[in-house]
């Protein structure tokens, strides 16, 4: 496998894990912060898993001879 599609892949699963965890943190605590970024941060998280996915398609996909 590539260097560049193991390093992407990694920032991107990072980058779900991150906003997963801000979002349930939110979500948990409630208040202000939830009401005004809890859309806004399951969107972004379902946003990530995609590109984490099409990274994943992408890297087989190219390592197939």
């Amino acid at each position: 496998m590539n260097t560049f599609f193991l390093i992407a892949m990694l920032l991107a699963m990072l980058s779900v894990l991150g906003v997963l965890g801000i979002g349930l943190f939110s979500m948990i605590k409630g208040g202000e912060f939830n009401k005004k970024h809890g859309n806004t941060l399951m969107q972004a998280r379902v946003t990530l898993q995609g590109l984490a996915l099409a990274l994943f398609a992408l890297a087989y996909f190219t390592s197939q001879t």
